[in-house]
């Protein structure tokens, strides 16, 4: 390349290449000199002050690449450099002072010194470049008094447009120069996140185009930061704060307003919102981007996501941005961050984008390095962040800040700053009600005493008082697990039983989401309406159910008995129902990987062994199926409606032949002859491990047509073919052995003779790989007449005695003989559990 004697241009941007810069360059009559974006490291050669021609240099490396940036002192015969129109000297790690050198680039138009690793002083001697246009000097290290600025009043008499000047996080002290105020071509000052005195006031955050959030002023001889957020006034203090960060408003959920946020504002502003409920500032001008600054962000592409209206547009920030809640009730918040990564795409060249920064809330850093695609796994994905914060004067703040780290040039200049979907925040405290006028109050409570003595002689005359008083004696005389509560917190938490917080419809009941005053988000299933007789069976099976303690069910956190209403609270599962994530829509469906599959297996085998054999009650839950299965955040199955069955039958007494289940889940001794033991429940589970192996519904199967699906398996096994049978979407990425035991322990479970199916503690033993299971027998299609099932109803009560093991087959005495799970190694037994003899 040294031959190349008429060279004027090298552009090495962006190649990653390592090394150190070749001497024989300084030969060449060089005019523009690119290295960013590459690996480069050592000290800067002297003999690049040679290259006198020189007017573009630039020196600029990723954060990604700590290791690799140039270090030590920029060499004094850089000075030389005196055509000099453009320096650049980014994300480096430089010692010593910024140098004086510069003074002598009397031609240059633009100079960038952020996160270089130089301390200050800021030399006064940059007030002689007077064809300066453009500086941004930010994260010097060390304190420093403001530098001498003002020969630079002087270029508007040249007509010369001073477009941004950012002083940045500088450590700059003492009282900001009045001649600022003169230079009427400043576009943009900004003075954030320093260390200025103002005598003045009434000083603001903004002051005209000079920024200057947390910095702060004097008064009086006393130093504290800018009041300007201390002197916006308070009409009305509230306790809900939700923001649709870059754009429109929108309601989710039909009572969560989000407020728009869709004002460009621009660079090194600070914007306070309409109701003055909230504000933001947002600092930094992007990288070689100022004609076409964008700091909101839009999606381009489709979101598939639940509220993807939130996540359609973003504000941007190229360094730091903050968002203050005010007129917030001092007390104690859940703040939710919502993120999507809506620029850096997986589909192009964008994939190479990185955008890291620092999240802080109450000044608290909560988050280091965050990186939105990497948390979300994958662009254009929703990932929520969830934090604790108190509010002691009345002010919530919420800061992004971008500390250098991440791409800024790949796959274009200036997309590289923090970015926020959305905010929200709620209180974990209950709001105090709004004060009425007293005119207003006097006639409220009398119209309300007087309708609600109408109201109580009506109930009175249907009985419903007694029932209630009932219902809460009944409640207080158990030592219950759990809570009571009211129906107002119930219907207060839903919105009223709201149709858009409806989340499930099952066979026992409606089920909604709901929100408590402290945050807890809960599923409330309301069941069928009962009469206030009823109630006193309904808390005893309450009690039952409470004493339930294992993590493979879902936890009952209370009820409540008002009236004609039977409600459970149950503990809110982030995944819906095993179902819907192997059977829904292409929307709902996740992606389960043979181990998450295996563990839901096993999960569900060791709530049902829970069931079987560790409770002293004994349950047999009657309706095993995917929809009854629960996942929570981290895919961990849970059992759910646990004892609903046992409450159906009490409810519908009258109808003997009433069967509890789902057709082709059903044993076929329960289904035909009503025969009920646990081993009804291990049938069950047999056809649920078939569809979690298989990702085939045993419904659609039945619905469709085709060949149903224990048909199907055992067409497979008799060919030999038996891996055929797992889910194709898993594209051979599978556990052989696993799988094959998983499916040789269902054929077991589905056995035509409840004597020949395993107990449910030995499925457990079997899929832990702790007993080895045989093939299937021969004999697993031999139907229950075959097998000898019309028996007396008293031969079936016998049979099914706790008693009774003289019908276990020879197959699976040998399984529970070797058998290493006990009942201790499923779930601990809860002491208060033992306070109940076992139930017929």
């Amino acid at each position: 390349m040294a031959q190349l004697h008429y060279l004027q241009e090298i552009d090495f941007s962006r190649n990653y290449l390592n090394g150190t810069i070749p001497m024989e360059w300084a030969t060449l009559p060089l005019v523009n000199l690119s290295l960013l974006g590459n690996r480069l490291s050592g000290k800067v050669p002297q003999w690049i002050g040679k290259i006198t021609t020189l007017e573009n240099l630039w020196f600029f490396f990723d954060r990604t690449l700590e290791a690799n940036q140039f270090t030590g002192p920029l060499p004094l015969e850089l000075g030389n450099l005196s055509s000099l129109k453009k320096m650049r000297i980014h994300s480096n790690q430089f010692t010593g002072k910024i140098p004086d050198l510069i003074q002598y680039w009397t031609q240059l138009e633009r100079l960038e010194i952020q996160a270089s690793g130089f301390e200050g002083p800021i030399p006064s001697e940059i007030s002689s470049l007077h064809k300066l246009t453009d500086l941004r000097i930010s994260d010097i290290n060390g304190t420093m008094p403001f530098p001498q600025l003002e020969g630079m009043k002087n270029m508007k008499t040249f007509s010369i447009d001073i477009r941004c000047r950012i002083l940045r996080n500088c450590g700059l002290f003492g009282e900001i120069p009045p001649y600022l105020g003169n230079m009427t071509s400043l576009k943009h000052f900004d003075l954030s996140y320093n260390n200025f005195t103002w005598s003045n006031n009434d000083p603001s955050c903004q002051r005209e185009k000079v920024n200057l959030l947390e910095s702060s002023y004097k008064d009086n001889g006393l130093s504290q930061a800018i009041p300007c957020l201390e002197k916006i006034p308070c009409d009305k203090y509230h306790w809900l704060l939700y923001i649709n960060c870059g754009g429109d408003f929108v309601t989710i959920n039909r009572t969560n307003k989000y407020e728009e946020d869709k004002d460009p504002v621009g660079p090194s502003n600070f914007y306070l919102s309409a109701n003055k409920n909230w504000a933001f500032s947002s600092t930094g001008i992007f990288m070689d981007n100022d004609d076409h600054d964008q700091y909101i962000a839009t999606n381009r592409t489709g979101l598939a996501m639940p509220d993807s209206v939130l996540y359609n547009k973003a504000r941007l920030s190229p360094v730091s941005l903050s968002y203050y809640g005010l007129c917030l009730l001092n007390g104690n918040y859940g703040v939710k961050l919502h993120f999507s990564e809506i620029i850096f795409t997986d589909s192009n060249y964008s994939s190479l984008g990185k955008r890291i920064f620092d999240v802080y809330v109450q000044g608290k850093l909560e988050l280091k390095d965050f990186n939105i695609r990497d948390e979300a796994n994958g662009s254009g994905k929703a990932i929520e962040k969830k934090f604790n914060a108190t509010v002691t004067n009345n002010k919530l703040e919420i800061h992004f800040y971008w500390a250098g780290k991440g791409t800024q040039c790949i796959p274009e200049r200036g997309i590289y700053g923090p970015l926020i979907s959305a905010i929200s925040v709620e209180p974990y405290f209950n709001p105090p009600r709004e004060k009425k006028p007293a005119v207003i109050v006097i006639g409220v409570v009398v119209s309300v005493l007087v309708l609600g003595f109408v109201v109580l002689i009506v109930l009175w005359k249907k009985g419903f008082l007694v029932g209630k008083a009932t219902g809460d004696q009944d409640l207080r005389g158990l030592d219950l697990q759990i809570g009571s509560f009211t129906l107002r917190q119930i219907k207060v938490a839903t919105n009223n039983f709201d149709i858009s917080n409806k989340i499930g419809e099952g066979g026992f009941g409606s089920v909604y989401k709901g929100v408590l005053s402290d945050g807890t988000i809960i599923a409330v299933k309301q069941l069928s309406s009962r009469s206030k007789q009823g109630n006193h069976e309904f808390v005893n099976e309450i009690g039952m159910i409470s004493a339930l303690q294992c993590p493979n069910l879902v936890k009952l956190h209370g009820c409540c008995t008002e009236g004609n209403q039977l409600l459970l609270v149950y503990e809110f599962m982030e995944n819906n129902s095993l179902a819907r994530a192997l059977f829904g829509s292409a929307e709902f469906q996740l992606k389960l990987d043979w181990s998450t599959r295996h563990k839901i297996c096993v999960g569900i085998a060791r709530g049902l062994a829970y069931l079987h054999e560790e409770s002293r009650l004994k349950i047999v839950h009657r309706d095993i199926k995917a929809t009854n299965v629960l996942l929570d955040k981290d895919l961990n199955p849970r059992i759910s409606d646990v004892g609903l069955a046992k409450l159906d039958e009490e409810e519908n007494t009258h109808n003997s032949t009433r069967i509890a289940g789902t057709i082709g889940y059903m044993a076929p001794e329960y289904a035909t002859r009503g025969y009920l033991t646990e081993k009804a429940d291990v049938y069950s589970f047999g056809v649920l491990a078939l569809e979690i192996v298989s990702g085939k519904s045993v419904m659609s199967y039945r619905k469709e047509g085709h060949i149903h699906l224990l048909d199907r398996v055992h067409i497979l096994r008799d060919k030999g073919r038996i891996l055929e049978f797992v889910d194709q979407r898993l594209e051979m990425d599978f556990d052989k052995e696993e799988a094959t035991r998983m499916i040789n322990v269902a054929l077991l479970c589905t056995n035509a003779s409840p004597a020949r199916r395993p107990t449910m503690s030995t499925v457990v033993s079997v899929l832990n790989a702790q007993v080895n299971v045989p093939d299937a027998a021969s004999d697993l299609n031999s139907s229950s007449d075959d097998l000898g099932f019309k028996v007396s109803g008293k031969q079936r009560r016998n049979s099914s005695s706790p008693g009774n093991s003289q019908s276990q087959s020879l197959l699976v005495d040998r399984l529970m003989d070797v058998s290493t799970t006990s009942a201790s190694d499923l779930c601990p037994i809860n002491a208060d559990s033992l306070y109940r003899s076992p139930r017929d």
